[in-house]
């Protein structure tokens, strides 16, 4: 009989596994690809931003509705033990500019391979290519390369991640498992993601090109940022910090000066030569970047004069059809990917144990919280499966 049992082997599995293994649990790992830890590999690929370095007050305001039920796992485990953890692999860090905090090293293999070495000295038993298929007589099945197998835990942790991106493991293909032992599940939607945008022909000179020193407003959110213009709509972190607003059918409005008012912008708008054209007039008088004044052009064409196109310049609407696919959700703002949706908080008990399943806990993406980019992400999996693999350590 397996001791302790930890599916799925990205950051939030490891963290359990860690901790059960701290405990004295015999652990093992089982993992539906070849190779462990490959969300925290793509991660590092943007510069693993492993955190945010800001008062804990403000860090946990950030995952919204969420933010009560993460509050003790997230004291345990918060920002600045995030930090210190990397330190204790090897890894020192640095905060940059913007509050992000990375390894000194800029990528997550150096991070990584010490961390399973670590978890190899206390024991921890890894098997790849082991895909869970569900319970079987009350046993975990699973395909493996040698054929079907299972296993009959005393204590299990489910890290399968959200549904988010298929080709790194995490395709949500547990949901209709856990629904069947009566776990209470929020549906899946997209995090973290780009806007769809039906651009019309006059856009396509503008692909590829950033928009900087803007601010966006969704709802409550409120935000300064940047972001892309693609062929299929607008990614970047700015529209990522608004999506989960934005998937709610809150409308989007960019402030394409931040820094100046409505009456400056319009005073400036007044003076106007009889033989300018008024896209030359937005460009001298604000000196807005050409893909300003054609985002402007995009969304509110037949551009109108004087207070009403102030008005536009402080709050422009902008026509979008929808959120991108959530298959391949992810933020090239620190390479994270994430799902809202998943196991709902009400089908947990205080320790991160289904109710429904009595020694089965869950950590990671698969809980129904979901956070911006800048680091929460991942201390929100790694604070998630420490308090697992913890409370998981006390299940006999």
């Amino acid at each position: 009989m397996t001791d302790a049992l930890v599916i799925g082997a990205g950051p939030a599995g490891l963290m359990a596994a860690h901790e059960l293994a701290k405990a004295g649990r015999q652990v093992v790992v089982v993992e539906a690809k070849p190779s462990v830890g490959r969300k925290l590999l793509m991660a590092g690929k943007s510069g693993l931003n492993l955190t945010k370095d800001e008062p804990f007050d403000r860090f946990l305001q950030h995952y919204g509705d969420s933010a009560g039920h993460l509050s003790d796992i997230m004291t345990e485990f918060d920002n600045s033990a995030v930090q210190d953890w990397a330190r204790d692999l090897g890894q020192p860090v640095f905060t940059g500019s913007s509050g992000r905090v990375f390894p000194k090293a800029m990528k997550s293999s150096p991070l990584l391979r010490t961390w399973l070495v670590q978890l190899s000295d206390f024991g921890v038993e890894f098997r790849t290519r082991w895909r869970w298929q569900g319970w079987q007589d009350g046993a975990f099945q699973f395909a493996t390369p040698v054929g079907q197998e299972t296993l009959t835990p005393a204590v299990t942790v489910l890290a399968l991640g959200g549904a988010s991106w298929a080709r790194l493991g995490s395709d949500g293909l547990w949901a209709p498992w856990l629904a069947e032992r009566g776990v209470k599940l929020v549906p899946f939607a997209a995090a973290n993601v780009g806007l769809v945008v039906n651009w019309t022909n006059h856009m396509t000179r503008h692909f590829g090109q950033p928009v900087k020193g803007i601010s966006l407003s969704a709802g409550a959110v409120h935000s300064r940022g940047e972001f892309v213009v693609t062929r299929a709509g607008l990614e970047g972190g700015g529209v990522y910090t608004a999506s989960a607003a934005l998937r709610g059918g809150a409308p989007l409005l960019l402030d394409l000066m931040p820094g100046w008012t409505e009456e400056r912008i319009a005073k400036k708008l007044r003076h106007r030569k009889s033989k300018t054209t008024l896209t030359n007039h937005l460009r001298k008088s604000l000196h807005l970047e050409p893909v300003k004044l054609a985002l402007l052009q995009e969304f509110a064409r037949p551009l109108p004069t004087g207070d009403a196109l102030a008005k536009l310049v402080k709050a422009l609407p902008v026509k979008y059809s929808g959120l991108a696919p959530m298959d391949g959700a992810i933020s090239t703002a620190g390479g994270a990917i994430s799902t809202a949706g998943g196991v709902a908080w009400g089908a947990v008990n205080p320790g991160l144990m289904l109710t429904a399943v009595p020694g089965v806990f869950v950590a990671g993406e698969m809980l129904e919280w979901e956070a911006p980019t800048g680091g929460y992400l991942l201390t929100g999996c790694l604070a998630t499966g420490k308090w697992a693999g913890r409370h998981g350590a006390q299940w006999r």
